[in-house]
């Protein structure tokens, strides 16, 4: 008996019979859920084989709760739910048909019955569906809440009742779902996710460190377009990891840069388990590995004695700046004692850190600052003295910064991380939400991409050639910068001008008083050096120079003074791994773009076959048959091209006969077999609607026999009337039976899993907690033709 075919008002009987026990199942519930009572799986009786012999089911609220039989009552107890309540059906099954029966049967309840208003709240009639699931986890990556993700199922199912679960069942589904992907405990899910990434994108990089006793301390990583993103903005970068991700209270350290929009870019991403000297060497070396040794010009940081440490040590020609909001906390915390009311102590302090830029003038004012507040024997501010060199802006002026002077962009990032981490995530929730951090940065970039082409740059003087040029080359946000100093330039004048043959001094200054500047022109190759050094810490000409370009009567910038950063084309050009393959940042754009191309040519079948229910039910036979052969292809072939399609002439059955009307092509196995798809189901749906479509207005499709309609097709192809520019232009593609030939090479992609072993070292571990050495780093590589790896 078939439960979807019952009347909704049918009531259990003695002798009834079920096909199997699920749908004995279902007609019980539906009969509960129309009385207003759960239904309960019961006991069961299964034989040697796991065949199901005999099932009971019961009401919800059979039997009696167990009394408390200790000394102590328990402080929380919880209400009672159980009558004894008898009402229960038995079904047995019979040797004879294989089917199951009712045995035995009980109708009446001792409790009160449920009202048709709270039926779906019963826990039989709760259940996250497949759709449902899905859609709850969907919500979860996009950081809604529990109650938010339940309201919004809610109002889309037009009310609470009709969603078919509760927020505690949505929430013990999520909560499955975590411990499925955390079967393998938390580093080998994070292992695991690691792989998938890599068999995704094989660009995608990573690296674990381990200790002696083979726990994991440090962990790094970098996607496809993070590698991209330091090819092109990795000049400059800043390191922070003030943040602390988890409940273990590891260090998320984040290597963060500028795009030509000066927007935050990431580089890469350490959780680390100390912050000692050696976790930092593993940590920039591992780094600057998965960038191919390519180093920054400038490293930001803040005042940790262990990262300068390691960073002497890793990247010892790199610049290495520390970030001036770190100092200024520092500042007011250890001298936050010498403030007094109207102390012009933190100003002094102020105007040595930004404003001189003379190496005299900063040291005249640092020594009045120490002995006018008593602080030549403060340690701190000695120490901060002796490397000037890192946070004075005269000592930092010549330095190549692209304007950063802080951490700034690390402590934004860390305030966008907290917005979608909690310190109760695990491993894999924790990259599952930084990817999206990530990911809304990117949608940023995009944005002004967008921006930038939609929208003309607003030039000021458009019959400036300096200005029309400007804005044809730089990003928006860099014009703007270019816009103000060409604006200071106007205002400025030129004081004194030396010739000196090849060079000409210039002096220049505000019209309005300030400080001179000293402007060196070259004739030669027609280069200029500013004594204010702006071009050289931020990568834009000052208005300085742009005055004396404009005095000299050059009128574009020259290609030298362009910095490609800035530049709309800032992204031009190809990327590499390290393995020296071409990093494409997402793969599946590929994969998408073919699905633009082939959903169209099946919604237009689709829409024809839609108007004849006769041809309706030809074409979902066609294309349900020739889906199973596509994927029993695909999963066959896993997606290797093929490099000869031209197979002429097959007359065996069950075949599939296709034939090239030009020359052998190399296509991958998707669009060899969706052409030939596209063009058969093409020519099935003209043929079927030309008499409706096609015929008068008022005419009344007839009859189709299905089956001889298909085996016309199978035996003579396409009918005659269908026009050849109507199929695709390279492939005909006829049916011949149900399955399909294996027309691909035995080729596929040897994926393993290999360990790079990398000086690996036994140590005693210190008093402080583990130490770390140069460890194993575990990595998954899809191996390629010409460097093939054996499990």
């Amino acid at each position: 008996m078939d439960c979807s075919k019952l009347a909704e008002d049918r009531t259990p009987e003695l002798g009834m019979e079920f096909n199997s026990e699920e749908d004995a199942y279902k007609f019980y519930n539906k009969y509960a859920f129309k009385m207003g009572f759960s239904v309960r799986k019961d006991y069961v009786n299964k034989d040697k084989d796991g065949v199901t012999m005999s099932r009971r089911y019961s009401c919800c609220k059979e039997g009696v709760k167990r009394k408390y039989e200790g000394d102590v009552m328990p402080k929380r107890t919880r209400a009672p739910t159980k009558t004894g309540c008898g009402a229960k059906m038995i079904i047995v099954l019979l040797s004879a048909t294989m089917k199951y029966r009712v045995h035995d049967l009980v109708l009446e309840h001792n409790h009160e019955l449920h009202i048709a208003q709270c039926s779906h709240m019963m826990p039989s009639q709760r259940k996250v569906s497949e759709a449902q699931g899905f859609q709850a986890e969907i919500s979860e990556d996009a950081g809604l809440s529990l109650k938010q993700s339940h309201e919004l199922m809610g109002n889309e199912a037009a009310g609470m009742e009709n969603v078919g679960y509760t927020r505690e069942d949505l929430k013990r589904y999520l909560r499955t779902r975590r411990e499925r992907s955390l079967k393998y405990g938390e580093a080998g899910s994070m292992l695991n996710y690691f792989q998938e990434q890599t068999l995704e994108n094989p660009s995608f990089f990573h690296a674990v460190q381990l200790d002696c006793e083979e726990q994991i301390t440090n962990i790094f990583w970098a996607d496809a377009g993070m590698l991209i993103d330091y090819n092109f903005f990795g000049d400059v970068v800043t390191f922070d990891t003030t943040y602390k991700t988890n409940k273990e209270y590891r260090s998320l350290g984040v290597f963060v840069g500028f795009n030509q929009h000066r927007q935050i870019v990431i580089f890469g991403a350490a959780l680390m388990y100390d912050e000692t000297i050696d976790s930092f060497k593993w940590v920039f070396g591992t780094f600057l590995e998965a960038m191919c040794g390519k180093r920054p010009s400038t490293i930001l940081t803040d005042q940790d004695h262990a990262m300068a440490a390691a960073l002497s040590v890793v990247m010892p020609e790199t610049f290495h700046g520390l970030c001036t909001f770190h100092i200024r906390r520092n500042f007011m915390k250890h001298l936050g004692n010498h403030y007094k009311e109207n102390s012009d102590l933190p100003y002094m302090f102020g105007a040595c850190m930004y404003e001189f830029e003379e190496v005299e003038q900063f040291n005249r004012v640092w020594e009045a600052m120490v002995k006018k507040h008593n602080l030549e024997n403060n340690e701190w501010l000695s120490g901060l003295y002796r490397i000037r060199d890192k946070w004075a802006r005269c000592m930092m002026k010549e330095r190549w910064t692209a304007g950063m002077r802080s951490t700034q962009l690390s402590e934004s990032l860390n305030a966008a991380i907290k917005n979608h981490l909690k310190l109760d995530h695990d491993l894999v929730q924790f990259f599952r939400h930084f990817n999206r951090v990530v990911d809304e940065k990117r949608h940023n970039e995009l944005i002004a991409e967008y921006e930038m082409r939609q929208k003309l740059p607003m030039v000021g003087l458009r019959q400036t050639p300096m200005f029309v040029h400007a804005s044809e080359t730089y990003s928006p946000t860099i014009f703007v910068a270019f816009q103000n100093e060409y604006g200071e330039s106007t205002a400025m004048v030129i004081l004194r001008q030396q010739d000196a043959g090849m060079f000409v001094e210039f002096t220049v200054m505000r019209y309005d008083g300030g400080v001179e500047r000293i402007v060196v022109f070259n004739r030669n190759d027609v280069s200029v050096r500013c004594s204010c050094k702006k071009y050289e810490n931020e990568g834009i000409l000052c208005g300085h120079a742009l005055k004396v370009f404009d005095t000299v009567g050059i009128k574009i910038i020259p290609p030298e003074y362009v910095k490609r950063r800035w530049t709309k084309r800032a992204r031009a050009g190809d990327c590499f791994d390290r393995q020296g393959r071409e990093i494409v940042a997402d793969p599946k754009v590929i994969v998408s773009t073919r699905y633009r191309e082939l959903a169209p040519a099946m919604i237009k079948v689709a829409a024809r076959a839609a108007m004849s229910e006769d041809t309706s039910k030809i074409v979902i036979t066609v294309i349900s048959d020739l889906a199973k052969k596509v994927e029993l292809l695909l999963s066959e072939n896993e997606g290797q091209p093929l490099q000869n399609p031209k197979i002429l002439n097959v007359e065996e059955r069950d075949k599939i006969e296709i034939v090239s009307e030009s020359e052998p092509t190399s296509v991958s196995v998707e669009e060899h077999m969706f052409m030939g798809c596209r063009s058969f189901t093409d020519s099935v749906s003209v043929h079927s609607m030309s008499q409706t479509v096609n015929g008068p207005p008022n005419a009344v499709a007839p009859e189709i026999d299905e089956s001889e309609t298909v085996l016309r097709l199978a035996n003579q192809g396409p009918p005659g009337s269908v026009p050849t520019e109507w199929m695709h232009p390279q492939f005909s593609i006829f049916f011949k039976h149900n399955s399909v030939r294996n027309i691909l090479m035995e080729e596929r992609v040897t994926i393993s899993t290999h360990c790079d072993v990398d000086q690996y070292h036994v140590f005693t571990p210190s008093s402080q907690g583990r130490n770390n050495t140069q460890g194993l780093q575990v990595r998954v590589d899809v191996a390629s033709a010409e460097n093939e790896v054996n499990e």
